[in-house]
């Protein structure tokens, strides 16, 4: 199902071509057109599976209608990086709309949010506790909003922020608009819900398995070596189509950079590029010009390009449906596929859930001839900084030239497609 049958404001199709979205995820298929007709909704989806696009599309085609410059709809989230995040999605879908998004969460100073709240926002994306603070202040005026929505239910329970939640629904007016989404309902979510929701739909959309043509490895590595070791991934492949996936874009321009230091001819897709460099990117990366496209999860959503043949992951994604988002562009019409992911002692708890949905455990591997031993460089030196951070390539410590087992030949080298 494509945008355009959503009927969705025609205003709204410039941000979703900026993004370059081609088709709607199924929770997209699901939730969007019960959120254009108003209706209260309980998804039960995992984070990668379209699900922010999903309620956002619904809310900027209703803001389009109506007063500017007052709050109208709340997004509450349990983490400051998850409210970036859709904060991040609200950008991008609204581009040329002029509706605006405010992110307030603690940890920063209260300053700034408090002077976005007074010029006006249409969007109020929060964490539970500052935005009480901010409630309770007089910065934060609750009786316009038109539309709640709890993200990732599940995981505010799990930090102990559902108090919280309930007296913001207490602060909001009766007659709104609420959608709840949560991966799991325990008891105390599915309490929350009854109370805050009226007739909901629900809507489940449970995890995929990824295809069997996919051949899965993971590549245990020390976090300051990852940028190496795909280096030397990208030796030993035939790179005639690979997507790699980093988590932020600014690693996606950092990798993409120091991959094309490296000789690669490689393009990037992530929400800093203009709607004609993306285009352009797309283009060539579909006719052969790039052989290697380095992308967030963000910008790729709805990419549709055949013949890919491997995809790595430079960072594990979040959940194991948003790996298997992932992976799922390689090994599509019966022709197999790659996936590779380079991972740290932080990933562990993410691989076992992966490997629960497989039903099997997923094969570790190492590469021949890399030296897994060599330190991190002082801190100071880091081109990097906290979770996935990279060396600077060219400062790689020499090592011997690689003599890859039989196994890495025939899992690296290029192979006859089917």
């Amino acid at each position: 199902m494509n945008f355009e049958q959503f009927n969705l404001d025609s205003r709204l199709m410039v941000g979703i071509k900026k993004v370059g979205y081609e088709t709607a995820t199924p929770i997209q298929e699901a939730a969007i057109p019960a959120a254009l007709r108003g209706r209260d909704i309980i998804g039960t989806a995992q984070t990668g599976t379209g699900k922010t696009a999903a309620f956002i599309l619904p809310i900027l085609h209703r803001l389009l209608d109506g007063p500017r410059h007052v709050a109208r709809v709340l997004i509450v989230t349990p983490t400051r990086e998850l409210a970036e995040q859709i904060h991040e999605v609200i950008r991008d879908l609204s581009a040329g709309t002029k509706l605006r998004s405010v992110t307030i969460y603690g940890g920063v100073g209260a300053g700034p949010q408090v002077k976005a709240l007074r010029e006006g926002a249409e969007i109020l994306v929060a964490c539970p506790g500052r935005l009480l603070d901010l409630i309770n202040q007089g910065h934060a005026k609750m009786n316009h909003i038109e539309v709640l929505v709890l993200d990732e239910g599940d995981r505010m329970f799990d930090m102990g922020f559902l108090p919280d939640v309930k007296r913001i629904i207490k602060a909001v007016p009766a007659n709104r608009q609420t959608m709840l989404f949560s991966a799991t309902f325990p008891a105390e979510v599915e309490i929350l819900a009854k109370q805050a929701l009226k007739e909901p739909q629900r809507i489940s959309m449970g995890l995929s398995r990824p295809a069997y043509t996919v051949t899965h490895a993971l590549y245990p590595v020390p976090q300051h070596l990852k940028g190496a070791l795909l280096l030397e991934l990208l030796k030993r492949t035939d790179t005639t189509s690979v997507l790699i996936f980093t988590r932020t874009r600014y690693r996606a321009q950092k990798v993409e950079r120091q991959i094309k230091q490296a000789g690669y001819k490689v393009t990037s897709l992530h929400s800093d590029r203009t709607q004609g460099q993306r285009q352009s990117a797309l283009k060539g990366f579909k006719d052969g010009t790039h052989d290697i496209m380095v992308a967030t999860d963000i910008a790729a959503r709805g990419l549709d390009v055949e013949n890919i043949s491997h995809v790595i992951n430079f960072d594990m994604p979040d959940t194991a449906d948003a790996y298997i988002h992932r992976i799922g562009r390689t090994g599509r019409a019966q022709k197999t596929g790659d996936a590779f992911t380079l991972v740290t002692p932080e990933d562990d708890d993410i691989i076992k859930k992966l490997e629960r949905i497989m039903g099997q455990p997923l094969k570790r591997e190492t590469l021949e001839g890399f030296d897994y031993k060599v330190p991190p460089p002082p801190r100071s030196a880091s081109s990097g900084r906290g979770r996935g951070a990279m060396q600077d390539f060219s400062r790689r410590p020499p090592r011997p030239a690689p003599t890859p087992t039989s196994y890495g030949k025939n899992r690296l080298a290029p192979r006859k497609r089917k």
